[in-house]
């Protein structure tokens, strides 16, 4: 299966998604992608741009009508993982596109999901996880890809730092550490599972290259990259489990609300949960056993934000 192939890439206007674009086509492959009406097309030169909704019936299997595709990948993630746009984006959409590439004769399908599925406590983690399932009973090649965390999702503190504000942790601030990896380093790996023979019909944790970072050890970095004072605001784990229940109580009477609380866990769960895969010998997550991949590193990152070489472009993983 080495060699140009034609792709047709879902989620292709989110950060991962160009990245990935990038990737495929830089592998000489033909891309093409469907996003919807009227959305950002940048970074996405090369690609051949079909307007429509990933998420309307029949949609992916009109484009693989008229544009046949040896494989499909697919970025797709729900924006805020509240339970109605998990279940819609996670599942229903993947499972859509499956059946659609499976109709067409399609391959291949290669996944992007979370390494946070190895402890689905969450309604996002749960769709993400019922699709997996779905892909790996699947009569065609697949290969699914768990990142432990991205840059964006760990750079919402970067300006405040800079403007001599302390930095935020949950409890000692060592509660969690990650591996984190750049949206260019996983486009690459995503376009690899192509052609790579070891990457077919399994499950690919994948980080960035390491030591594992606490939340202390990025604020130690943006400490030394802006030459501010250390500074560190404590937040016990205890204030978001009250806020969590009050939202809940309240999203009772408001679904407004109800997805305040979806978010607010969503958040609770980033603070409390290592990214890295988790030893099955102890069920505990282990940085020696997660795979790395790539060259970028998180401080090369936060430097480049700092000197707004690249723009802060976390969209939906703000809330995070």
């Amino acid at each position: 299966m080495q060699g140009s192939r034609t792709i047709l890439l879902l989620g292709a206007t989110g950060t991962i998604g160009r990245a990935t674009a990038r990737a495929l086509l830089d592998a000489g492959h033909r891309v093409t992608a469907l996003v919807r009406a009227g959305a950002d097309l940048k970074g996405l030169d090369g690609c051949t741009i079909i307007p429509g909704d990933v998420t309307a019936p029949g949609a992916v299997a009109a484009v693989l009508a008229r544009h046949p595709a040896d494989a499909v990948v697919s970025c797709l993630a729900s924006r805020t993982g509240t339970p109605a746009q998990a279940w819609a984006i996670d599942h229903a959409a993947n499972s859509a596109a499956l059946q659609a590439a499976i109709a067409a004769g399609t391959r291949q399908f290669i996944l992007l999901s979370a390494i946070c599925v190895q402890k689905p406590m969450l309604a996002f983690q749960q769709a993400k996880l019922a699709f997996e399932t779905e892909l790996q009973a699947a009569p065609l090649t697949w290969s699914i890809v768990r990142p432990t965390a991205f840059f964006k999702s760990l750079s919402g503190q970067v300006a405040r730092v800079a403007a001599g504000k302390p930095f935020v942790v949950f409890g000692d601030g060592r509660l969690t550490a990650c591996t984190p990896i750049s949206d260019r380093d996983l486009g690459r790996f995503l376009a690899q599972c192509l052609d790579d023979p070891a990457a077919r019909n399994r499950i690919m944790p994948i980080g960035g290259p390491g030591p594992a970072l606490t939340p202390r050890d990025q604020a130690a970095m943006l400490f030394q990259l802006t030459g501010r004072k250390p500074r560190l605001r404590h937040v016990p784990v205890a204030l978001m489990d009250a806020i969590i229940a009050m939202l809940t109580l309240a999203g009772h009477l408001s679904p407004r609300l109800a997805d305040k609380a979806s978010l607010a866990r969503i958040g609770r769960y980033y603070a409390t949960e290592s990214m890295l895969l988790h030893n099955p010998a102890t069920g505990l997550p282990d940085a020696r056993l997660t795979p790395a991949f790539g060259t970028d590193t998180l401080q090369d990152h936060y430097a480049a934000l700092l000197r707004g070489d690249v723009a802060d472009d976390r969209g939906a993983h703000a809330v995070f």
